[in-house]
């Protein structure tokens, strides 16, 4: 089986194009997660340390309240990270294949699109737990206020 040549590569380096720029968007998206993860559970200390330290009920009750907030949103937001994480391997994955099908010249369509969806379906999953996230986190906000 010959090998194909810098010419046959490049409609395939074309095709390779957009998933490359799949990955760098769900990248910036998880850079966000990450953030949004680290600042939960740095709130969720300090309102453990306040439980501690609280002298009445309803300030036991309040910190109690976010804490189980903010144990909700970490785990919304770990759920949103793997999904987000597995969404770009399937992106991976299909940059890949796309390239060992090339070089292989064997007909791969349904493998593509099954990687596709697979990608498509975890960035779904994991906006959907992204925006769960952030109502809880106005949830949260309510009780803060007191409203």
């Amino acid at each position: 089986m010959p090998v194909p040549t810098l010419q046959q590569l490049f409609p395939v380096l074309q095709l390779a194009v957009g998933p490359v720029i799949l990955i760098s968007g769900i990248g910036l998206l998880l850079l966000s997660m990450n953030n949004r993860f680290g600042r939960t559970v740095d709130r969720a200390r300090v309102l453990a340390a306040d439980l501690r330290a609280a002298i009445t009920d309803d300030d036991r009750i309040r910190c109690q309240r976010q804490i189980d907030i903010l144990a909700r949103r970490a785990e919304l937001l770990r759920r949103a990270i793997t999904l987000a994480s597995l969404s770009i391997l399937f992106v991976a994955l299909l940059i890949g294949t796309i390239f060992i099908a090339a070089l292989l010249r064997i007909e791969v369509a349904w493998a593509l699109a099954l990687l596709f969806v697979a990608c498509m379906g975890c960035l779904i999953a994991s906006l959907i737990a992204f925006i769960q996230d952030v109502t809880q986190s106005l949830i949260a906000l309510r009780l803060e206020l007191g409203l």
